[in-house]
């Protein structure tokens, strides 16, 4: 049984500064954000100059950041962010929501597009592609931390892990039925998928090579981006089925998450917009 190696949270001890390989994977993706963002532009693939597309990351960040925290706050614990407001703006306590992100992120989009004067599909058509390497970035970051692990998992699974983090859901969980209690009693934990790693490959890696292969030939303007809504909607609802489901605004469901609720209505908008923006294009 594989356990899971408990690395340090923390990459650089300088005193009292504490750098965190969490804060280094995000500083990783906004990297690859402006190293593939500027291969695509000496492609002649948007509008954009070097000095527009790093204008263009600080909407993105700050998109990232409020609307994550946000969505964090909305999404998934109001109960408690409104019994302690002020934390709300402890965001180096952790706890970002991908969907709140990416609403996030459209409205810094919406609002660069608007200022230079651009289509928003042509801008969001550009930086889709170049956003899965830093999810995948982020999946790696969460691993590292040992958190959002995966559902319980049969022993037998190769790679099935063990996380000491996750020693208060698996006391809770292994009262639930014998053989969760008897894998308990057996391992001292219970066997879990890592599921950071399914969505490091499958929200990350598989999505950025779909993205990359698909936008390198002529699309209808917003085409990318509706491909983009759909993989990472239908990549993450895949990947739901193996991590350990957040308790939301709908309460702890095995049944279907809250990231699955979230997802759903990425893919469905991803399908109708692949659709209109093709039918707009033969017209």
């Amino acid at each position: 049984m594989i356990v899971h190696p408990q690395f340090d949270p923390v990459a650089i001890h300088l005193g009292p500064l504490a750098i965190h390989w969490y804060g280094l994977m995000y500083l990783l993706g906004f990297g690859l954000f402006l190293l593939l963002g500027n291969y695509r532009i000496r492609q002649g693939h948007a509008f954009l100059t070097s000095k527009l597309l790093d204008d263009l990351l600080m909407y993105g960040v700050l998109g990232v950041v409020i609307g994550g925290r946000l969505g964090e706050v909305l999404f998934y614990e109001p109960g408690y962010y409104f019994s302690h407001p002020a934390e709300i703006f402890m965001v180096w306590k952790g706890g970002m929501s991908f969907h709140g992100g990416f609403l996030g992120v459209l409205v810094g989009m919406a609002l660069f597009a608007r200022k230079q004067q651009r289509s928003f599909w042509e801008l969001t058509d550009f930086i889709a592609p170049l956003v899965p390497l830093g999810l995948a970035a982020g999946r790696i970051g969460n691993f590292i931390n040992g958190e959002l692990w995966g559902r319980v998992a049969s022993p037998d699974l190769p790679w099935a892990m063990l996380f000491p983090q996750a020693r208060a859901n698996d006391l809770a969980e292994g009262q639930t039925s014998s053989d969760l209690l008897n894998m308990l009693m057996q391992y001292g934990a219970l066997p879990r998928h890592p599921s950071q790693l399914y969505e490091f490959l499958l929200e990350g890696i598989a999505l950025f090579a779909v993205l990359w292969v698909y936008s390198s030939k002529p699309r209808a303007r917003g085409q990318v981006s509706a491909v983009f809504l759909i993989g990472y909607g239908l990549a993450r609802f895949v990947s739901e089925f193996f991590r350990n489901p957040d308790a939301g605004i709908f309460g702890h469901s095995y049944t279907i998450s809250m990231g699955q609720w979230l997802s759903l209505p990425m893919i469905v908008i991803g399908v109708v917009l692949l659709v209109l923006f093709g039918k707009r294009q033969q017209r």
